[in-house]
């Protein structure tokens, strides 16, 4: 889903997939000192949206995406999932995560590591195996069913640590720089891979990266953060096109190059109506 059907959806319908209103968070560190990592972020993500966060290393962008996963709480401000608390979305299995490291169980098999959080909630064998099945065909790895992580390459095991995320089909996915590691024709392909699968799926994504290409070629929207204490700066549309069609072309296209020079600006600069002080940002990585 791209930016005119989030349009569309938003105008008639009021929920949404993230609501963060106000959220601040502070940190206490040695000898009592405080540090603001995060100041009065207001943000909302529609269903099916891919919304990218991005901005120098320390400005709060993952500590960003863990109040959302209810993985720490905001000091002030609320946080809420398909308008529920964060906390009883996380109960509820609504979103599926994936960090830059695959965090794949070097024991179990691909099919294991995919059925493991089926497993832990439950679900019965006959369900897991089907699922699972269905997840390795998704992301084109139902040849490797039966391998262990070790067996498999850098972009592969990332391809399996998405699918486990999915495996409970949630509606939000929140990846914190899952391309990181990666040489960058394979972070190419993972880029593809993971616009092809969110087409299929429908669900929202919250993406963190320190790439501005990368968080373009995603995204339906960029969201810049300024140096510590993390800010939204501005918020850069990208009108793309649909998802089936953005593919390697799209790199290469005027509009692509367009929307990675707002970013880079913003990033760079103090953009209309951001805050003061963003300029700071220069030297974030641009590959």
């Amino acid at each position: 889903m791209r930016s005119s059907d989030v349009a569309v959806m938003a105008a008639g319908s009021t929920a949404t997939a993230v609501d963060v209103v106000g959220a601040t968070k502070i940190f206490t560190v040695a000898k009592g000192a405080q540090v603001i990592a995060l100041d009065t972020i207001d943000l909302s993500v529609a269903p099916g949206e891919f919304v990218s966060l991005i901005g120098p290393s320390g400005c709060g962008k993952s500590t960003l995406l863990r109040l959302i996963a209810d993985l720490d709480q905001p000091t002030t401000g609320s946080v809420t999932v398909f308008g529920k608390s964060a906390r009883q979305a996380r109960v509820d299995q609504d979103y599926g995560i994936a960090f830059q490291q695959a965090g794949l169980l070097p024991w179990r098999t691909v099919a294991g590591n995919i059925e493991l959080p089926l497993e832990l909630h439950g679900t019965g064998k006959t369900a897991r195996k089907a699922r699972a099945a269905e997840l390795l065909e998704l992301v084109g790895l139902t040849d490797f069913a039966d391998r262990y992580p070790e067996q498999l390459s850098g972009g592969m095991q990332q391809r399996v640590a998405i699918a486990r995320s999915l495996a409970e089909s949630p509606k939000l996915l929140l990846m914190d720089e899952p391309f990181g590691a990666l040489d960058e024709m394979t972070r190419e392909r993972m880029q593809n891979e993971l616009v092809r699968i969110c087409a299929e799926t429908g669900a929202a994504v919250v993406f963190v990266t320190h790439s501005i290409p990368e968080a373009v070629f995603l995204s339906d929207r960029v969201v810049v953060m300024s140096p510590r204490p993390g800010r939204i700066v501005d918020v850069i549309p990208v009108a793309l096109g649909a998802a089936e069609d953005r593919d390697d072309d799209l790199r290469e296209a005027v509009g692509f190059f367009a929307a990675v020079s707002a970013v880079r600006e913003a990033l760079h600069g103090t953009p209309a109506g951001g805050a003061a002080g963003a300029s700071a940002a220069r030297g974030v990585e641009t590959r």
